[in-house]
């Protein structure tokens, strides 16, 4: 209360009990957060909407830990049954047990899922948590005003490296003031007609590249699908662990070499692993 007299800014706290609701409303705390490892237990985020039911202050709603939407969602759907009518989220990213250069892998397709499914719900972007590295924060803060997030949520201390918690992830004031004045927010769009063309034939592109995308995947799972036929007449095992992981190894080496990201071949060929066990799991069954 004291600093919010001295400064004129809101004041936001951390709660995760009806406890806590009751004396952030008393000492009139302006923004009142609900964590990521909250957001995961539904009967904690039906506590906390209990308590702040009909309240006028904002209420944000970190993502859960693991990377869930329906989770996210089924908490705003609490909330928003409260009757809350500030409501906003926060993605600070979602723990993985993939090596990464990130504290918590952002998944941001799952936050843009999110934003779609409610257009008018502020998404706002924790870098500092994202990363978990202050080196990391003006990368992802970027990002974040690209993807036409609301605002940022970053942390900072006098002195970082003596801070209590997440030091390594912390920034002093002036290294905040350069972040904020090296970003750059970019327009949604462009009205020129020159940019509408090129921008048109580039999707046009990307629209036949994905729709090869699709028909060499179709065909690969045909092959998965023969290979199913075989390991069934020969009752040999669906999942091939040293076959799995010298291809895995094979596509991030090839995709470090044609530009692309370590993470990103990681979860494509995880998921079309997945899908191909799927497939050979409907033959060997049937």
């Amino acid at each position: 209360q004291k600093a919010k007299a001295e400064t004129g800014l809101l004041m936001a706290t951390e709660v995760a009990t009806a406890a806590h609701v009751k004396l952030a409303l008393e000492h009139d705390i302006d923004v009142l957060w609900i964590g990521a490892r909250t957001t995961v237990n539904p009967f904690a985020v039906q506590e906390l909407a209990d308590s702040l039911a009909g309240t006028d202050k904002i209420v944000l709603l970190k993502n859960p830990v693991n990377p869930d939407l329906s989770l996210w969602i089924g908490g705003l759907e609490r909330l928003y049954g409260a009757g809350i009518k500030k409501l906003g989220v926060i993605h600070r990213g979602f723990s993985t047990y993939d090596k990464t250069k990130y504290r918590n892998n952002p998944e941001w397709q799952i936050a843009i899922d999110l934003q779609n499914k409610f257009p008018d719900l502020p998404l706002i972007c924790d870098p500092s948590h994202i990363t978990g590295r202050r080196d990391m924060i003006h990368e992802v803060s970027q990002q974040a005003l690209d993807l036409n997030y609301d605002g940022l949520i970053i942390e900072t201390h006098i002195d970082p490296d003596n801070a209590w918690s997440d030091a390594a992830q912390q920034v002093t004031p002036d290294t905040l003031k350069q972040i904020f004045s090296d970003l750059k927010v970019r327009k949604v769009t462009d009205d020129e007609s020159e940019f509408n063309q090129k921008m048109t034939k580039l999707r046009t592109q990307i629209d036949e590249f994905d729709g090869k995308i699709l028909e060499i995947l179709a065909n690969r799972m045909k092959v998965a699908d023969q290979i199913g036929i075989l390991k069934k007449d020969k009752n040999v095992a669906i999942l091939q662990n040293k076959r799995w992981n010298e291809i895995l190894g094979k596509m991030i080496l090839d995709g470090e070499e044609k530009g692309l990201s370590n993470e990103f071949v990681m979860q494509l060929f995880k998921a079309i692993h997945q899908e191909s066990i799927n497939h050979q799991e409907k033959v060997i069954n049937n």
